[in-house]
C-alpha cells in the first residue's frame, strides 16, 4: 500500500516502479527512465496474456499478438475485411463451391527450423474442431467436412455446404504446428508448456516470459518478404500493468509506447504533446451474464426486465466517457452484419414482466417479493478502478425493487467460477471478446460447444444451433438476415444483456510510427511499427 500522504505524482512513480520492474531484466529501464536497446517497443498489458496457443485463446490481446506477430493465417483480411494471400499464395474453387485448394507459400519456416506445410494447416483446423480441446473457435471451423493436404504445399478444403466466399476464421485462426503438438493429448493443450513457451512461424518470435509480469518478443529476421518480410522493430515487449494511473504514467515517461488508457484519463493523453490518442473501433461488448439454470433467471422474462431496466445511454456516457456504443443488441457495430438497433430502455415494461413472473412489489413499494423471498442476486466482477459500471446498473435496478449485491472477485477464481460445469452463481458484468467471424457467439451458446471458455450462461437451444449453423454457412446475399436472425432470437431469450461495444482507447508515444488500428485489431500493423529511439 502507497502511504496515505503521497501525492498522485509520487504513487505513479512508485507503481511504474513496480509494474515495470520486470524490464530491468531485459535492460530497458535503468534508474527510472528509458535506457533500453534500439528498436525496443514496450506495451502494456491489463492482464498476463493467457496463452501463447492460439487454438484455445479467449483473451484480446493474447489473439491479436497470436495473429498479426508470433503465427501466419492462411489468408489475411484488407481494410475493407476482404481476403488476401497470406500463407495461402492463391487458391481455386471448386465448380461446385464446396471446395477450394489453396497453394501455400514454400519458404516459410516454425522458428525451430521445420519448413510450415500443409500438413500444418489440416492439423490446425482438425485440432480445432476437436471437442476433448474446447476451442472457441470450435463452431467456426464446424462449416469444414474435411481439410487434407494433397501435398507438402496445397490444401484442400471440402465444406459441408456450397461457399461464396472464404469463411473469415481462416484470416482470424493461426496455423500450430503439428511436429510439436500432435503427440499431446488435445485435453492437455492448455497445460502444456506451449501455452507458455510458444514455437511459431510469424514475423515476431517468442524468447521469454515472467509469469504476471512480462512476454518478450524477437524480431524474426527469415520472414519471408513475400509475406511481409522481417518486422522494423527488434523486439516487442509486453509489460503487465493492471492499473490505470500506472499505464498513463508510463506512457508520460516514455516507458511505454502503447498502453490502453482508462476513457477518463483519455483526455490527459490528447493534452500532452508528446503522445497521441488513437480510439479504434473493437469487437468487444460488456455484458451482464445471466446463469439461466437456476432461479431467479431461469425466467426468460426476468432476464429481459433486467435488460430493460438499464439505461445504456447514461452507462457509455458515465462510465466510459462516451467511448462506446450503447448496444442494441449482440452484434457489434461496424461489420457488414451489424444493425442500427437503438438499445432498449422500457421500465413500465420491465416492471411488466417482473409482475407477471410473480416479482410482485412489498407494501412499501421498496423491493419485490415472490412467495415472501426477496429477489436479491448477486453480481459478481472483477472490478477496478471506481466500478462505476457496477454501481451505475445497481441503481437501474434498485428502482425497479431488484436487490443488487456487488462481489469483486479476483480473475483467476471469477474465470473458474463463471466456466465450472454446475454455475453456482447469479449474474456476472463481464467482458466478450468478439471476432470478425462473429465465432464468439457459437462459443457462447451453441450446444456442441457446452462446457468452453465462453461457455458461461449455460442457456443452449436447438433453436439457436440451427440459427448459428444457418447463419455460419449463409451465402454472401442472406448472411445479415441470417445473423440479424440469431440477434433476434438472443433478445427474446435473454441470455446475455448486451450493454456496450467498445471502443478502443489507446495512447501512443509520437516517436512510434506505423500504427493502425481498425477492426483488425490494435496490432494489425506490428511489423510495421517503427520507434524512433532520437528526438
Amino acid at each position: 500500500m502507497m502511504p496515505r500522504g503521497a501525492s498522485t505524482s509520487t504513487r505513479a512513480r512508485r507503481w511504474i516502479a513496480i509494474g515495470l520492474a520486470a524490464l530491468s531484466t531485459a535492460g530497458l529501464v535503468a534508474c527510472g527512465r528509458p535506457d533500453r536497446p534500439a528498436g525496443t517497443v514496450v506495451m502494456a498489458s491489463g492482464a498476463d496474456l493467457e496463452s501463447g496457443n492460439p487454438l484455445v485463446t479467449v483473451h484480446p490481446l493474447s489473439r491479436q499478438l497470436q495473429r498479426h506477430a508470433l503465427f501466419v493465417t492462411l489468408v489475411k483480411l484488407d481494410s475493407a475485411l476482404q481476403p488476401e494471400p497470406y500463407l495461402a499464395r492463391s487458391w481455386q474453387w471448386d465448380p461446385s463451391r464446396r471446395a477450394v485448394t489453396f497453394t501455400l507459400h514454400h519458404g516459410l519456416r516454425w522458428h525451430d527450423g521445420v519448413p510450415t506445410t500443409a500438413a500444418d494447416v489440416a492439423f490446425t483446423m482438425t485440432a480445432a474442431r476437436d471437442t476433448a480441446l474446447g476451442s472457441p473457435r470450435a463452431g467456426d471451423v464446424a462449416v469444414m467436412d474435411s481439410v487434407i493436404a494433397v501435398d507438402e504445399y496445397t490444401v484442400r478444403m471440402v465444406f459441408r455446404a456450397p461457399r461464396a466466399v472464404l469463411p473469415s476464421v481462416l484470416a482470424e485462426l493461426p496455423i500450430v504446428p503439428q511436429h510439436l503438438l500432435d503427440s499431446v493429448p488435445r485435453a492437455r493443450w492448455r497445460a502444456h508448456p506451449f501455452a507458455t513457451a510458444p514455437v511459431g512461424n510469424g514475423p515476431f518470435r517468442f524468447v521469454s516470459r515472467i509469469a504476471g509480469r512480462q512476454w518478450r518478443f524477437a524480431r524474426n529476421a527469415n520472414f519471408p518478404a513475400a509475406l511481409g518480410g522481417p518486422p522494423h522493430a527488434q523486439q516487442i515487449v509486453v509489460a503487465v500493468v493492471d492499473e490505470a494511473a500506472t499505464k498513463f504514467a508510463g506512457l508520460v515517461s516514455g516507458e511505454l509506447d502503447v498502453a490502453g488508457v482508462s476513457p477518463t484519463m483519455a483526455h490527459l493523453v490528447e493534452r500532452d504533446p508528446s503522445l497521441m490518442l488513437m480510439t479504434p473501433p473493437a469487437l468487444f461488448s460488456t455484458v451482464l451474464a445471466f446463469n439461466t439454470t437456476r432461479a431467479p433467471f431461469d425466467d426468460a422474462r426476468v432476464r429481459r426486465a433486467i435488460s430493460l431496466s438499464i439505461d445504456r445511454v447514461r452507462l457509455v456516457r458515465a462510465a466510459v466517457a462516451g467511448y462506446g456504443t450503447p448496444a442494441g443488441g449482440a452484434i457489434p457495430p461496424g461489420l457488414p452484419v451489424s444493425t442500427a438497433n437503438a438499445p432498449r430502455l422500457d421500465t413500465r415494461q420491465a416492471d411488466s414482466l417482473l409482475d407477471a413472473a410473480g416479482w410482485v412489489r412489498s407494501r412499501d413499494g421498496a423491493g419485490r417479493t415472490r412467495r415472501g423471498v426477496p429477489l436479491a442476486v448477486t453480481l459478481l466482477t472483477v472490478g477496478g478502478g471506481d466500478m462505476a459500471v457496477e454501481q451505475l446498473v445497481q441503481a437501474d435496478l434498485a428502482a425497479r425493487g431488484v436487490m443488487l449485491t456487488l462481489r469483486v472477485m479476483e480473475l483467476s477464481s471469477f474465470l473458474a467460477t463463471v466456466r465450472a460445469p454446475r454455475k453456482q452463481f447469479d449474474v456476472v458484468l463481464t467482458g466478450i471478446p468478439g471476432d470478425i467471424a462473429l465465432g464468439h457467439l457459437s462459443a457462447l451458446f451453441a450446444t456442441a460447444q457446452r462446457g468452453g471458455a465462453l461457455d458461461y450462461t449455460g442457456l443452449h437451444t436447438p433453436v439457436l444451433d440451427a440459427m448459428l449453423a444457418t447463419a455460419r454457412g449463409a451465402a454472401p446475399d442472406s448472411t445479415a438476415a441470417a445473423w440479424r436472425a440469431v440477434a433476434s432470437e438472443l433478445d427474446a431469450t435473454m441470455p446475455v444483456a448486451w450493454l456496450f461495444h467498445a471502443r478502443g482507447v489507446q495512447g501512443r508515444s509520437r516517436k512510434l510510427d506505423g500504427v493502425q488500428m481498425d477492426l483488425r485489431g490494435e496490432l494489425v500493423s506490428i511489423a510495421r511499427w517503427t520507434r524512433r529511439d532520437t528526438p
